[in-house]
């Protein structure tokens, strides 16, 4: 990874701009933050523009430059004016790659990127809806960068089917855990008894747990339908995400609890700082999306900590239930197969939890280290690097035309 230090000028060290919208709990935000690292520790000069967020903290404990910018925004007249602002940032540090993560953003950096003759790097975080023409070329920015990221197997499927995105552009690096952080002996007794006194959860009692933000896509209706099935069993469900800034689904999914008559079993964590400590708390982790995600990073934190994990039987769900030894998989939307997964999960001997557990945490740790990502991700920056002394692509004049502002 060292060779990252190494730039096609002779001004120093390689910079690498990495943009998105916001810097709050996401993989798209996890991976910027990890690669961001990764790029200081090989010599590299690391710079992440995004609106901001809680994880900024986290960029300047790794002494990386964060610059606020209004990249979440999907006003076109913003949008515009944020190719200008990108561009100033490359030319004052003299950035040599650019890598965006989402498509709003994209847009913009694209655009500053072709002007100012550097380098293009996207990573595809997510199984973007294309239902008309007009989205499709709104999400086909993300397919535009000289190396094309994908961060899972279905990801890279879709890549080459919908987008036409060539081989020789396109490269699969599957998203990271951290497994200092995520690692069961490393997790003590008191951290966990701290977390269940907090949420005032009884001795003894199971706990399902959904981590996610309070997104219809995230299926927290589907598994509150799912408790309500299982009828009288005692147990706890925890669903953990931040507070929306869209609150309306939040007020639909409090609805719904009260309506099931579930108040005393369901509850709402809006603050979870230490998630290796709550997957340890969980016997069952949940990821009940209803639409096909991109990875599904709980699922592989969840294994991590040995946990067993039930998922929706789509998009990259699939792929950590092959590698993975305790995973069950379940129709998308179907609260009564759900229902019967928690259950078979829950009944799980002490006996068997403890013969598979150590099958599940080797599996993940030998596909999913974040060094890996960050080493795979480092190798597409030297590729391009390597590749400098050729001319970068000009933008098409159908590509200066504002880009429309559809989604994030």
């Amino acid at each position: 990874m060292s060779s990252i230090a190494a730039s096609p000028s002779p001004d120093g060290p390689a910079v690498v701009l990495q943009v998105l919208p916001r810097l709050v709990a996401g993989g798209a935000e996890r991976g910027a933050v990890d690669v961001a690292g990764a790029i200081a520790a090989a010599g590299g000069t690391a710079i992440v523009a995004s609106r901001g967020g809680p994880m900024v903290r986290e960029l300047a404990r790794l002494g990386v430059e964060h610059v606020e910018l209004p990249l979440d925004s999907r006003n076109p007249i913003v949008m515009r004016a944020n190719v200008g602002r990108l561009l100033r940032l490359i030319e004052h540090h003299g950035v040599d790659i650019v890598h965006a993560r989402s498509r709003a953003p994209a847009w913009s950096a694209y655009l500053a990127a072709r002007r100012a003759g550097c380098r293009f790097v996207t990573t595809f975080h997510g199984a973007y809806t294309a239902g008309n023409w007009l989205k499709r070329r709104y999400n086909g920015v993300m397919a535009k960068g000289d190396r094309v990221i994908a961060v899972s197997d279905f990801i890279a499927g879709l890549l080459r089917s919908d987008y036409g995105v060539e081989a020789d552009r396109l490269r699969v690096i599957h998203r990271g855990v951290d497994f200092e952080l995520f690692d069961p002996e490393r997790v003590s007794a008191e951290r966990v008894i701290q977390l269940a006194t907090r949420w005032r959860l009884p001795d003894g009692v199971p706990v399902v747990m959904l981590p996610g933000r309070f997104t219809r896509l995230k299926g927290q209706h589907v598994l509150i339908e799912a408790v309500a099935r299982l009828g009288e069993r005692d147990l706890r469900c925890l669903l953990i995400g931040p507070e929306p800034e869209r609150p309306g689904y939040r007020r639909e999914i409090e609805g719904l609890i009260a309506r099931r008559r579930l108040d005393g079993r369901v509850h709402i964590i809006d603050d979870c700082r230490d998630m290796p400590a709550a997957y340890k708390l969980a016997d069952v982790v949940v990821s009940a999306s209803v639409g096909p995600e991109s990875f599904g990073r709980t699922i592989a934190e969840a294994q991590a900590m040995g946990r067993p994990v039930v998922a929706s039987d789509h998009g990259g769900a699939r792929e950590q239930a092959a590698v993975g030894r305790m995973v069950w998989l379940t129709p998308p939307g179907d609260a009564a197969a759900l229902a019967a997964a928690i259950g078979q999960a829950l009944d799980l001997s002490p006996a068997e939890r403890k013969r598979l557990a150590p099958e599940a945490i080797a599996a993940v740790r030998a596909r999913y280290a974040k060094e890996a990502m960050c080493a795979d991700t480092l190798a597409v920056y030297r590729e391009l690097l390597e590749a400098a002394t050729a001319p970068a692509p000009a933008a098409r004049a159908d590509e200066t035309a504002q880009p429309l502002a559809t989604g994030p």
